[in-house]
C-alpha cells in the first residue's frame, strides 16, 4: 500500500480495530490486526517516511504486501484492546508475530471455585501457578502488560471481583474497603449473585457488551419490581459505567504509540557437500545476539544443483514460502559478492525488503571481512559472526549425518552384489 491508497480510505477518528488485508487466491488474507484510540490517526502512522526506522523491516514488508485496510469501530479503547486480542487468536495473522501465544505474556485467568478469583498470570505459569488448581476461563495472551493492568482497573470498577481474599473470613479485605471486592470476604454476596458477575466478566472479554446490557437491564427491572431499590440502583450505575467507559489511561498509553519489535532476528545460511555428494543447506537463527536453536532448519538440495549460487537460490526460495515463519531483519550468507547478489535478487523477487550481508573467509576458512551496509555491519557484527559460525557448524553436522546414510546404503548395495549364489 501507498499513502495515496490510505487517503482513499474513509477511516473515522474513533476507537476500534483495524485489519491490513490483501487478496490471496481470490480470498482476503488478514496480514495484521491492531487496535487504536483513533483509527484514522493510527493507520496513518504506518505511511510515514520513517516507517523503516520506527517499525522495522517486518512491518515495512507487511505494508508492501497489504492492498487495503478494513476496520471495526468500538465504543472504547478498552473494548478495542479485548477485541483485538480475540481476533488475533482467531485469525492468527502472520505479521502479528509478537502476539502469537508467547508464554511470557500475561493472561487473565478466572479460577474454578465456589467464588472464583480473577487473576493476571504469566502464560508460562498457568499450569504451574499454585494459586490455580484448575482455570475455568483463560483470556489472552496480552503482549502489553501495562495496558492490561490498566484495563483490569477499569473493568474491576464496573464488575468488582475477588482476587486474593478468603471467602467469609469476617474481616473486609483491602479491596472491599475501596469497593473493588463485592464482599466475598465478609459474606455480603451470595454464590448466585457473584456468579452473575463472573458471567458478565466472561461476556465482556468475549466482546459481548450488548448482551451484558440486556441482561443487566432485565435484572434492574426485576429488582425494581420486587422493590429492592438499592440493588436496582447498583445495577443502574453499572449500566451507566458500561455505556460510558472512562479509559483515559488506555488512550494515554496507546494513542498513536509506535510499537517496535525489540527482537532483532538474523538468519544465516550455509551449504555443505563433498564433490557435490549429499549436498545440504542449513538455516540458523540468532535473536539479539543469541542462537535460537529451536528455529534452525535443514534443507536437502536437489541432485541437479551443483554450485553454491544455485544452492542459495533454492534454499531462500523455499524458506521465503514459509510465510508462517517470522521474517528476518538481516540475512547472512557465506561467500562474497556473487552469493550476496543472488540472495538479494531472490529476496526482492519474492516481494520483500531484507538487507543481506556476506561473510568472506580466508584460506583457513576464517572470517576476513563482511560485505554489506556499513552501519548495519557495525551494529550487528557480533550477531553476524555468531550466526555465520553456527550456520557452518550446523550445515557440516547435517551433511555428515546425511552422507553417512548415503554411504551406508551404497555399502549395503555392494555387499548384496557380492553375495554367493545359491548352491555354490
Amino acid at each position: 500500500m501507498k499513502y495515496s491508497d490510505f487517503k482513499k480510505l474513509n477511516l473515522p477518528k474513533t476507537p476500534g480495530v483495524y485489519f491490513f488485508v490483501r487478496k490471496n487466491n481470490g480470498k482476503e488474507e488478514i496480514l495484521y490486526i491492531g487496535k487504536a484510540a483513533s483509527l484514522k490517526d493510527r493507520v496513518k502512522s504506518y505511511f510515514g517516511d520513517d516507517i523503516l526506522s520506527t517499525r522495522g523491516l517486518h512491518i515495512s514488508n507487511m505494508i508492501m504486501l497489504a492492498q487495503t485496510v478494513r476496520f471495526t469501530k468500538t465504543d472504547s479503547v478498552l473494548e478495542a484492546l479485548l477485541f483485538e486480542n480475540n481476533l488475533i487468536k482467531k485469525h492468527e495473522p502472520r505479521f502479528n508475530t509478537k502476539e502469537k501465544d508467547d508464554k511470557s505474556f500475561n493472561c487473565v485467568v478466572i479460577t474454578k471455585e465456589k467464588f472464583p478469583r480473577v487473576l493476571i498470570v504469566r502464560g508460562r505459569n498457568i499450569k504451574s501457578d499454585m494459586r490455580i488448581k484448575k482455570a475455568k476461563y483463560v483470556f489472552g495472551p496480552f503482549p502489553q502488560g501495562t495496558a492490561l493492568r490498566e484495563a483490569m482497573k477499569i473493568i474491576r470498577k464496573i464488575f468488582p471481583y475477588r482476587d486474593v481474599c478468603v471467602p467469609n473470613q469476617g474481616k473486609p479485605c483491602f479491596s472491599r474497603q475501596i469497593y473493588l471486592c463485592p464482599g466475598i470476604c465478609t459474606g455480603e454476596i451470595s454464590e448466585e449473585e457473584y456468579g452473575k458477575t463472573i458471567r458478565n466478566l466472561k461476556l465482556f472479554f468475549d466482546g459481548k457488551k450488548r448482551k451484558i446490557l440486556k441482561l443487566l437491564e432485565k435484572e434492574m427491572k426485576s429488582y425494581a419490581k420486587d422493590m429492592q431499590f438499592e440493588k436496582a440502583n447498583t445495577i443502574k450505575k453499572r449500566i451507566f459505567a458500561l455505556k460510558h467507559i472512562k479509559d483515559i489511561s488506555l488512550i494515554k498509553d496507546n494513542r498513536d504509540k509506535i510499537l517496535t519489535d525489540k527482537t532483532f532476528r538474523i538468519e544465516a545460511y550455509d551449504i555443505a557437500h563433498i564433490s557435490g555428494t549429499a549436498r545440504v543447506g542449513a538455516m540458523v537463527v540468532v535473536e539479539n545476539g543469541r542462537a535460537n536453536k529451536s528455529k534452525y532448519r535443514k534443507f536437502k538440495l536437489q541432485k541437479n544443483i551443483i554450485d553454491d549460487i544455485g544452492s542459495i537460490k533454492e534454499i531462500l526460495l523455499r524458506r521465503l514460502k514459509h510465510t508462517e515463519w517470522k521474517l528476518p531483519d538481516l540475512i547472512v550468507v557465506d561467500g562474497s559478492i556473487p552469493q550476496k547478489n543472488i540472495a538479494e535478487k531472490i529476496v526482492k523477487e519474492s516481494g520483500f525488503i531484507i538487507p543481506v550481508v556476506a561473510v568472506v573467509k580466508n584460506e583457513r576458512h576464517k572470517p576476513e571481512r563482511i560485505i554489506g551496509d556499513k552501519s548495519l555491519v557495525d551494529n550487528q557484527e557480533r550477531g553476524i559472526l555468531i550466526s555465520n559460525s553456527e550456520a557452518h557448524r550446523f550445515a557440516i553436522a547435517f551433511h555428515r549425518k546425511r552422507r553417512s546414510g548415503v554411504l551406508k546404503v551404497k555399502k549395503n548395495r555392494i555387499s548384496r552384489n557380492f553375495l554367493p549364489t545359491k548352491g555354490v
